[in-house]
């Protein structure tokens, strides 16, 4: 309602009620006004009322909701399930252009608004978890992995003769799929062990450039976030390397918003070398549903081409998600979750290591990985078979996520066998199970976890009772 309107109402109205409901109405417009103008986390989360006023006025700008509008294309946004309009709140038409996944629209304003405010978001939460001075990002309708490819498939625009990509081994099967689904040969660099903990071979990667010859390697890809006993790569040795060698540096960065550590790494690694771009997982850093993932960089230019990349419109699911979320969230939650998730790593460490040690089995030493934990299993009279059964029981007791790793399985993918899959190394001395403290994750949550892990242990291990027996 504008101001004419509320004019109409006063000849109907008292005055005095109608000065209160436009002061109301005032502040909404204000709230929207200032979110379109700084493009910004607000520092306090929107209320669902407000951020359902901000989509309803933006869907309002899309042609297919204009009132007596006829639409003669191919495509004009007509949705048939009222429930599917309901879900999309009524932003049908998608995000971009036939070329450039961040263009403008001109059937579909509103979606472009919410698209750009979007990956204004993004980067501002980005920011906030340590990367200060990332240049830009967006949200892409894919998964982590086929974001990797979207950006490799770029990279091949400056270094078209290029055939290899240098992998640094962590046994997740996406990203390693990606750099065959982009169309190179993975030249796959093995860890080092030190203590419990798997680190980066940097001599091992700059013998490699040497062997195949800076022009014929298109990037190295290196990891944040893995699972336990993998440890953060060394990603500021990289960017050295790259930056040395005229080499383009990507970043699989899966969950690691979620970590000042990982974020500081690449912040760090940006300003003493090179670093392209950094991939992240919208479902595993903002809890939304899976299907989205976040490109970013410190060059925009280079965010651009990648962007200009992609084939095609997109859907605008993931973006309205992150929107949503981010409102929800405001600068102020976002941090406190992003601290409250640190402590309850620490207290998952703690709990974890009371019940490993009664069982005579210990956390294993993996200072640099600060979100993922493991546990030794060292039981001798343990078949791997018997081990693996501590994840299916917890299972089948409502928890989810730990991943038992007895170093047995073998695992060909593109071509290239690995030994020992799931230790992200040939031989690992002990099995062992890994959890993770992952954004959102509450005290209860361990608490509940840990009795159910003392159980399924003392079943297993059976000369020793369980906290409740």
């Amino acid at each position: 309602m504008n101001d004419k309107i509320f004019e109409a109402c006063s000849k109907i109205l008292p005055q005095g009620y109608i000065s209160q409901c436009q002061g109301a109405r005032n502040s909404v417009s204000n709230s929207i006004g200032e979110l379109i103008t700084k493009r910004r986390l607000p520092e306090h989360g929107w209320s669902d009322d407000l951020i359902e006023t901000l989509l309803s006025e933006l869907s309002t700008m899309d042609t297919n909701n204009f009132h007596g509008n006829v639409g003669v294309g191919e495509r004009e946004g007509r949705i048939y399930s009222s429930l599917v309009r309901r879900r999309h709140f009524r932003l049908s038409h998608g995000i971009g252009r036939s070329g450039d996944i961040t263009a403008i629209q001109p059937k579909a304003a509103g979606s472009s608004l919410l698209n750009n405010i979007t990956n204004r978001l993004v980067l501002d939460s980005l920011r906030i978890a340590g990367a200060t001075s990332c240049k830009s990002c967006f949200v892409v309708p894919m998964a982590t992995g086929m974001a990797l490819t979207l950006c490799m498939q770029t990279f091949r625009n400056s270094k078209p003769s290029a055939k290899y990509v240098i992998w640094l081994r962590i046994d997740q099967k996406s990203c390693f799929k990606s750099i065959a689904t982009a169309g190179f040969e993975s030249v796959v660099i093995e860890r080092k062990l030190e203590g419990d903990q798997l680190v980066t071979d940097l001599l091992a990667i700059e013998e490699t450039i040497e062997r195949l010859g800076a022009d014929s390697i298109l990037c190295v890809m290196s990891t944040t976030s893995c699972f336990a006993p993998r440890a953060i790569d060394d990603i500021e040795g990289i960017a050295k390397l790259c930056d040395r060698y005229h080499i383009s540096h990507l970043v699989n960065n899966a969950y690691g918003v979620q970590s000042s550590k990982c974020m500081h790494v690449i912040q760090q690694a940006s300003r003493v070398g090179r670093l392209d771009a950094f991939v992240q997982s919208c479902d595993k850093n903002y809890m939304v549903p899976v299907g989205g993932a976040v490109i970013a960089g410190f060059d925009e230019s280079l965010i651009e081409a990648i962007s200009q990349t992609y084939p095609g419109r997109a859907s605008a699911a993931p973006s309205i998600d992150m929107m949503i979320t981010l409102l929800s969230f405001g600068a102020s939650d976002f941090k406190n979750l992003l601290k409250e998730r640190k402590e309850m790593f620490q207290y998952l460490l703690e709990k974890v290591k009371i019940v490993a040690e009664k069982y005579g089995e210990r956390v294993l030493s993996t200072p640099s990985n600060p979100i993922s934990i493991a546990v030794s299993l060292t039981r001798e009279e343990m078949t791997p078979s018997q081990l693996t059964q501590i994840g299916s029981m917890l299972f089948t007791r409502n928890v989810s996520g730990l991943r038992v790793v007895t170093g047995n399985e073998e695992k060909t993918i593109n071509g290239h066998t690995f030994t020992g899959f799931g230790a992200h190394y040939d031989a690992y001395p002990v099995s062992y199970f890994t959890v993770a403290a992952a954004i959102g994750i509450k005290r209860q949550d361990i608490d509940t976890f840990c009795v159910r892990l003392d159980k399924v242990l003392s079943k297993l291990y059976s000369n020793k009772p369980s906290c409740d027996d």
